[in-house]
């Protein structure tokens, strides 16, 4: 199979490893990315697991808790451009997106468009903006959480590049249960977890990630004898980095975000548990065009 530019360069944004490396890698596994991926982790060339989702697209995510805080709602609306994201109008449309999420509750972005917003539907009202600001708007996503008793707390990070909410199950007085939301909010923002327990982890994720970490250990030298607990270790140590609830605190790195949980339970006298957690950040897993790139990548490799 020919190896492109184009492909060594998707693969290079995804894994941060050198481009002869990725040409490599395409080349070793036939022009397939995902075994490509794991081959430069293999190889210990990529923080693959870590830079998959490359940040590209420009726009606004934004999170709304209804009046009785028993409802969140995180959404993203794309734009072209970063000075329309910054524009006043468009911040206040995607607010009252998301509080059209709040309020009618539609099952999908389709539902979503027809609801009524100010006399019109959602899409007409989108129609509106991009006609008046003059550049391509999409509503790209939404996501709910719900709670029987507790609260839904959120927090938007740097004007809007990243909402969280976080759904908090307990019977626990309701300051308390904010103002802990607030920080494990902030948590998901910053070490931005794939799971929220070690019991939420998909086997076939550990499977797959215990094979990698066994040719990684290989590749290194490692005797035969000591790699499978040496891997446990290294296996144990990525689901801590990936697991909310086993994460060090961001306030604290003595405790865990489990622990800070129990201590908040241990002081109210109720149990707390998180039911359900989304974090949006703006353009996660769209690659936006880089003018050129392919060409200087093509011309460096003589391709």
């Amino acid at each position: 199979m020919e190896i492109t530019a184009s492909m060594v360069k998707e693969l290079r944004e995804k894994t941060n490893a050198g481009m002869m490396d990725c040409k490599k890698a395409l080349k070793e596994t036939d022009g397939d990315m995902e075994k490509a991926i794991d081959f430069l982790r293999e190889k210990g060339l990529s923080q693959a697991a870590k830079k998959a989702d490359r940040i590209a697209a420009e726009g606004l995510t934004t999170a709304v808790i209804s009046e009785d805080e028993k409802t969140g709602v995180v959404v993203e609306v794309n734009s072209e451009t970063d000075f329309v994201a910054k524009n006043p109008e468009f911040k206040a449309f995607v607010s009252d997106v998301a509080k059209t999420v709040v309020e009618k509750n539609p099952s999908d972005l389709e539902a979503l468009k027809v609801a009524e917003l100010n006399g019109k539907t959602v899409q007409e009202v989108l129609t509106d903006k991009i006609a008046k600001i003059g550049e391509n708007m999409s509503i790209r996503r939404f996501a709910e959480e719900k709670v029987n008793s507790g609260v839904v707390v959120g927090y938007i990070h740097g004007g809007g590049k990243i909402s969280v909410i976080v759904a908090l199950e307990s019977e626990g007085e309701k300051e308390a249960l904010e103002v802990l939301g607030k920080d494990i909010a902030m948590q998901v923002a910053a070490m931005n977890p794939k799971y929220i327990s070690t019991d939420d982890v998909d086997q076939e994720f550990i499977a797959h990630e215990r094979e990698v970490l066994i040719a990684q250990a290989l590749n290194e030298g490692k005797p035969q004898n000591i790699v499978e607990k040496m891997v446990e270790g290294r296996l144990q140590k990525e689901l801590k980095e990936v697991c909310l609830l086993e994460q060090a605190f961001v306030k604290d790195a003595d405790l865990t975000v489990k622990k800070v949980i129990a201590n908040t339970a241990a002081k109210i006298g109720k149990d707390i548990k998180i039911s359900g957690v989304q974090r949006f950040e703006v353009g996660e897993g769209i690659e936006k065009k880089s003018e050129n790139f392919a060409d200087e990548v093509a011309k460096q490799m003589g391709l």
